[in-house]
């Protein structure tokens, strides 16, 4: 076991992120030692449920099943879980507790952070992606038809609780998917400005079987690794006013790719490194970046074996991109890579886009 703070606000503030791998049974009493006698409402996911729900035991009045799929995080479901809290009659002082992957914990995070105006929230991430990184940091939201995460808000837990018993029973496509994250933060951790050194593509490349056999003491690390990065840049830039752009590497055109595929035919992984295979080739085409860091990033990527995701018509790419909540009048904010391990934000506008990739 191991804990992490994450100090929020300049310090005034903060909150645990604690990892263990304790029996899951023992989960239900830990929550209930953080919020004493305090009502609650537990969000988590169908598949979740389904593989854990007679050993967590939570009461069938206090639980919301979200149905599985980035396609659930709308506002229908959002409503769905306001009136749920509703009728539990959740004060500000109670509690909404999160169960589940990436987009569990976006839906409850914002659930939690507009009830009320705000109540207490608990992440229990029970995928890879969401342990690494979407139940870290306060983003919350969800999906409108025009592209993802448009509406949301940032609002930090109270505490994070890691559990990696959940990801032995993860299928391989959600694990791999997991790992696409995983892989952005070794070619972003020199920006991350963290006071650790880790070399995570090093540690990536030479620790590919071990990871991929989910290795318990392997897994904890890379987790602890990925986490202390992205404590770094959020503690820095809470609301991405700034630094915290960088944790953006590969998702400008990954949410274009998901958008285009109605967020059905891909993971979000599966989108992010597609997204980075398309910011390296931009960026070594546009000389920012040397053609040997390419062939070492492709050949970290390639011994995930993520994958392959076909190229997309670069016009309906980037008309999509320019609807993403980061680009600005006509411009599309591009992370690209400029040394090993370090990236820098790009302002680039249609034709710059076009002059490499529109033949």
């Amino acid at each position: 076991m191991f804990e992490l703070l994450v100090k929020i606000s300049g310090g005034e503030s903060y909150y645990p992120i604690v990892v263990k791998n304790n029996p899951i049974e023992n989960l239900r009493e830990e929550i209930f030692e953080i919020i004493g006698k305090k009502n609650y409402l537990v969000v988590i996911s169908e598949k979740v449920f389904k593989l854990y729900g007679k050993i967590l035991r939570f009461p069938k009045n206090n639980l919301f099943i979200l149905k599985d799929g980035e396609k659930e995080k709308n506002f229908k479901t959002y409503k769905k879980i306001l009136e749920k809290a509703l009728k539990l009659r959740l004060t500000r002082s109670d509690c909404i507790i999160a169960v589940g992957g990436g987009v569990c914990g976006d839906i409850a995070g914002f659930a939690a952070s507009t009830y009320m105006r705000g109540i207490n929230l608990i992440q229990i991430p029970t995928t890879l992606l969401a342990c690494v990184d979407s139940s870290v940091g306060g983003k919350t939201g969800i999906d409108t038809a025009f592209g993802k995460n448009l509406v949301g808000s940032f609002y930090q837990p109270s505490v994070v609780l890691i559990n990696t018993n959940f990801l032995k029973t993860l299928d391989e496509r959600q694990f791999k998917t997991g790992m696409g994250e995983v892989v952005k933060y070794a070619f972003i951790e020199k920006s991350c400005k963290c006071e650790e050194e880790f070399n995570l593509i090093n540690f990536l490349s030479l620790n590919s079987d071990r990871i991929l056999a989910r290795e318990n003491d392997v897994l904890k690390e890379l987790i602890r690794m990925c986490i202390s990065l992205k404590i770094s840049v959020v503690e820095k830039d809470e609301k991405e006013g700034g630094l915290r752009k960088i944790l953006n590497f590969g998702h400008t055109y990954a949410h274009a790719v998901e958008n285009l595929t109605k967020y059905e035919k891909y993971t979000h992984g599966e989108a992010v490194v597609k997204g980075i295979e398309f910011a390296f080739e931009f960026a070594q085409k546009r000389g920012l970046i040397v053609e040997s860091y390419k062939f070492i990033a492709y050949d970290l990527m390639r011994k995930y074996n993520f994958k392959n995701i076909p190229n997309f018509d670069i016009k309906k790419i980037v008309n999509v991109m320019k609807l993403d909540k980061k680009a600005e009048a006509d411009s599309i904010v591009f992370i690209l890579p400029v040394e090993c391990a370090e990236v820098q934000e790009y302002r680039l506008f249609d034709e710059d886009v076009f002059k490499y990739f529109d033949k």
